[in-house]
């Protein structure tokens, strides 16, 4: 995976968007990656030890995943998809900044605040499945 995230960069600094191609490097490869592999060592053991989940708490998350896949669904039926009719815009930080922050049909800032949340959320989950083992060494006594 971070093989492929590099190799977007490169393509982003082949067309000439050095600033993009930047933020590629250090957002996804330098935090998502590292992320990833973080909740892999912290979550090496942790299936094994972890309790059986309710009943009640399965139901729940497949409702809820069902509920995102069904607004996900929703949203992208009643989107138009057409085309820009606007000219191509030089790719300067100014004008990148201006595009992710806009609000307007044509702005990012929607995405760019789903994507923070996502991020936050696998962080919790992150540090949910790594709690029961915090604060504890292999024999299960506290380290204080």
């Amino acid at each position: 995976m971070a093989f492929s995230l590099i190799g977007i960069a490169g393509i982003y600094f082949w067309l000439n968007y050095q600033f993009i191609a930047a933020v590629q490097i250090v957002v996804y490869v330098g935090g998502i990656v590292v992320l990833i592999i973080f909740s892999i060592f912290l979550t090496q053991q942790a299936g094994e030890l972890l309790p059986k989940q309710q009943i009640g708490r399965k139901i729940f998350a497949a409702l809820s995943a069902f509920c995102g896949f069904a607004l996900t669904m929703v949203q992208v039926w009643k989107h138009s998809f057409t085309k820009a009719t606007g000219e191509a815009v030089e790719a300067t930080v100014a004008n990148i900044g201006a595009q992710m922050l806009s609000v307007d049909d044509n702005g990012y800032a929607l995405p760019f605040e789903v994507v923070s949340i996502l991020l936050l959320a696998a962080m919790i989950g992150c540090i949910v499945i790594a709690a029961p083992f915090g604060g504890k060494n292999e024999v299960g006594q506290n380290r204080n």
